[in-house]
């Protein structure tokens, strides 16, 4: 590389905080990728990791989002990283959230968990649309607002 010439620019990075990393932060982090893939390294993460939900996968799919590379991970591994943005998608993930000494901002958008939604597979699914839709609306509000 010669002195007038650079590296590429880094991608900002976004991390999706949630309890479980199953629903809500694998929802953003594919709708930002989607949005936004191009501007940002985006990854989601859970206090306490399940498997990702097969109705979150669904309502993804739907949208014709890809989700072959989403999978369920937990947070500890990846404190010490640098991120530019550690968003919380839910109450809990919030209060209980650790201490990022390399993020630059904390945002908090709680969201409701679809996971937690009863009834038939198709009232849950409904549920779970109705979730991945309002995520959607924050993350074009947030790159809107210039993110």
């Amino acid at each position: 590389m010669t002195q007038n010439e650079s590296a590429a620019p880094r991608l900002a990075r976004v991390l999706f905080l949630c309890t479980g990393n199953t629903a809500r932060s694998q929802m953003a982090q594919a709708l930002l990728e989607h949005r936004a893939g191009e501007r940002f390294e985006v990854m989601s993460a859970g206090l306490e990791p399940g498997q990702v939900n097969p109705l979150t996968v669904k309502a993804l799919e739907e949208l014709g989002l890809p989700t072959g590379h989403l999978a369920a991970k937990g947070v500890k591994p990846l404190i010490a990283e640098h991120f530019h943005y550690v968003i919380t998608v839910c109450d809990r993930a919030e209060a209980s959230c650790p201490i990022f000494p390399n993020a630059r901002y904390r945002l908090s958008w709680p969201f409701e968990d679809p996971a937690a939604a009863t009834g038939t597979d198709q009232e849950r699914l409904q549920v779970f649309r109705r979730v991945r839709d309002e995520i959607n609306l924050k993350i074009l509000a947030w790159l809107k607002e210039g993110a």
